[in-house]
């Protein structure tokens, strides 16, 4: 029987990195992973455009969970011990350099994808790690402190310890699940808003760079840029908000109302805005002087919405009563959302083991001595920016070192 120190289930990249980080702890040990597809790293590949948004500029733990809607307390400690400087300096010292790009988001320096994924595969490769692909585990159980794992092909492997990094799909629970763990139910999360009226779908394309978005009834707030779909809202912002609502959206049925402040700024920093407008431009039609940074179409989609002849009208004839209009269009548009769509590039769903029955230093199962957990397979997930990556960097590392260490 073939018998390992560690078999790791999915080689996406919390499986690889984590045995990557094991096999460089202890070059001695038996590691082999197991992957169902022909394709290791797949989610790698594609991720950023293919350019894989390795990680995100955020170096205090504290700051950093916060762009976690789960698991943002389980998380804490994991990053006081590995967080995105750490993943940086790593892959430093294996000769791929990141860049920061404006918003924080961090890229290979290649703006390649396959940059990431060469530096992983070639380590396991000189590392001596076996890379099963098409090995499909069919069932997973543990007597007198051994694992069993058997694969589709009929192959039976036994092992010391066991990594579940199957990733966050419904249909890869099953092996934790028939060991007794608790599946939090997996929903989607980072999808974009589908909205009912009509009159801002006209404007597909458009972008509010600097936006902030709540929904009717839940507390809280995300800011970023909007951009206007022939279906709805897309962007960082209502990205960011679909996650940390994706539950309560769940069970809404995706039938919501969205309120949108276009500009970022308080009604009363708006309405001054307008009326000094009006006394510098006086001449001008509103349509012609468009403000906070808001495009020409747009900002004439707005006018129009507070009332149709008002983008033709000169600012000396603007009444105060359309001001006050203009400056609630601004800052509080309201919108019905009617359902969701998904925002392809990512794949990110809520939901998975539950993160009462994992160990949050070392990433081991509380209710099986030897199995760990690592990646989007738990109930973990980040908003978009490269945290989702560095909850799959941080769970494998820590899961590696404390495999490695309970072999010695």
């Amino acid at each position: 029987m073939n018998t390992q120190d560690i078999v790791i289930i999915g080689a996406g990249a919390a499986g690889c990195f984590s045995a990557a980080i094991a096999s460089e702890l202890n070059p001695s040990l038996k590691i082999r992973i197991l992957e169902k597809t022909r394709q290791p790293l797949a989610k790698v590949k594609i991720s950023g455009g293919g350019r894989c948004n390795v990680t995100h500029n955020c170096f205090d733990p504290s700051l950093l969970i916060e762009h976690y809607p789960r698991g943002r307390d389980f998380l804490r400690n994991a990053f006081s011990r590995f967080q995105p400087k750490d993943m940086i300096d790593w892959l430093t010292e294996h000769g791929v350099v990141l860049k920061t790009e404006k918003d924080g988001r961090m890229f290979p320096t290649t703006d390649k994808s396959q940059t990431i994924i060469d530096c992983l595969l070639n380590l396991l490769e000189k590392q001596g790690v076996v890379l099963s692909l098409e090995s499909e585990v069919t069932a997973l159980s543990q007597e007198n402190g051994l694992f069993s794992i058997t694969l589709r092909s009929g192959e039976i492997i036994t092992s010391k310890k066991v990594l579940l990094a199957t990733g966050g799909v419904q249909r890869s629970y099953f092996l934790a699940e028939n060991l007794g763990h608790l599946i939090e139910p997996g929903i989607p999360s980072l999808f974009t808003f589908e909205v009912k009226e009509d009159w801002i779908k006209a404007y597909s394309g458009s972008v509010a760079a600097a936006a902030s978005v709540t929904l009717e009834g839940f507390n809280k707030e995300t800011k970023g840029p909007v951009l206007i779909t022939h279906w709805g809202l897309s962007g960082p912002a209502v990205l960011k908000l679909s996650a940390f609502a994706a539950r309560w959206l769940f069970d809404l049925k995706y039938e919501a109302k969205v309120i949108i402040n276009w500009v970022q700024l308080s009604k009363q920093e708006v309405q001054e805005a307008l009326f000094q407008e009006r006394k510098k431009s006086a001449s001008k039609k509103l349509f012609l002087t468009p403000l906070f940074s808001l495009s020409k179409n747009f900002w004439k989609a707005l006018l129009t919405q507070v009332s149709p002849d008002l983008p033709e009208l000169p600012w000396s004839k603007v009444s105060k009563e359309a001001i006050l209009q203009l400056t609630h269009m601004l800052t509080h548009t309201e919108l019905s959302v009617i359902g969701k769509s998904t925002n392809k590039e990512e794949f990110v769903t809520c939901g998975g083991v539950s993160l009462k029955e994992v160990d949050p230093k070392t990433f081991q199962s509380k209710k099986v001595p030897g199995l760990y957990f690592a990646g989007e397979l738990l109930d973990i997930d980040g908003v978009t920016g490269g945290f989702n990556f560095q909850n799959a960097w941080s769970s494998g590392y820590l899961a590696a070192q404390s495999m490695v260490a309970e072999i010695h």
